[in-house]
């Protein structure tokens, strides 16, 4: 009778587990097959060769490339998580703040980043919808869009992803703020203290996921950097998806060295970020 309740459990662990399996089988073989393209061992023609040649490019592209997308990803990931931290903060002040926090997030979470990446180039472009409200003439506007700097592509992942991290936020504080802040206030906090002692320790652990989230995903997002970044230099995924799609076949090492680099930058981050919310945790 035991023996056959220990094979069923084993049996609904592998059911369970199976499709989780198959996931992880699909994502180590196709890593596997572009680090092997991106160092010349599977290649398209000619015969295999270790080579190196596709990291270590004399312009120094993946390096550019590299440090850009960590700009956007640094720089759109802080501003969503403060963006989304204070929504999630006035939406636990009264009802009414939390349901206009629930209309708007369910407004904008659906919108596909696309349409939000010709919205905000319709806006904030020269001869945009901002710069004819504010009746500047043409050429005195800044390049917000694909100018110098991938303003337009921050505040774009910021505006979007910021109401993903509000939710998961609120979500977090709903369940235990108000009895953590009766108790706070009994005990004489004001509400600095409370916010400092209260509201920040419990947001911590669902505003650094979040966060992680949202980095990784604006690490190896593509059309949005496409459509609003500059024209040069460009991001990991904006740089690897040309040199895949181009006719020239010897360029498809260099587009496999940006996917693993962009993988890598991915895997370190959520590891990191993991580590940081066990940490947090192990304080509290």
């Amino acid at each position: 009778m035991i023996r056959g309740t220990v094979s069923g459990t084993r049996r609904a662990t592998l059911v369970v587990a199976a499709p989780v399996l198959a996931v992880l089988l699909v994502v180590v073989t196709g890593l596997g097959a572009t680090a092997l393209q991106s160092l010349g061992l599977m290649p398209l023609t000619g015969a295999p060769r270790l080579s190196f040649a596709a990291y270590t490019d004399e312009h120094g592209e993946l390096l550019t490339a590299t440090g850009l997308s960590l700009l956007i990803a640094a720089g759109s990931t802080a501003l969503a998580a403060v963006m989304g931290m204070v929504s999630a903060v006035v939406a636990m002040g009264s009802p009414r703040a939390r349901r206009m926090l629930t209309a708007l997030v369910t407004a904008t979470v659906p919108v596909p980043h696309l349409v939000g990446a010709a919205s905000v180039g319709l806006l904030l472009a020269d001869g945009g919808l901002l710069s004819r409200w504010l009746g500047d003439s043409p050429g005195t506007w800044p390049s917000l869009v694909a100018g110098r700097w991938p303003t337009a592509v921050v505040l774009e992942y910021a505006w979007k992803e910021s109401a993903f991290i509000a939710l998961v936020v609120t979500a977090t504080l709903a369940t235990r703020l108000t009895s953590y802040h009766e108790t706070a206030a009994l005990l004489g906090a004001g509400s600095r203290a409370r916010f400092r002692h209260v509201t920040l320790p419990l947001a911590t652990p669902a505003l650094g996921l979040a966060s992680a989230i949202t980095f990784v995903y604006t690490l190896g997002s593509y059309e949005v950097a496409w459509l609003l970044g500059p024209a040069y230099p460009e991001p990991l995924p904006v740089m690897a998806y040309r040199l895949f799609t181009s006719t020239d076949l010897a360029t498809r090492p260099e587009a496999m060295a940006m996917a693993i680099t962009t993988a890598a930058l991915a895997a370190a981050a959520a590891l990191a970020a993991l580590v940081l919310v066990r940490r947090t945790a192990a304080w509290r």
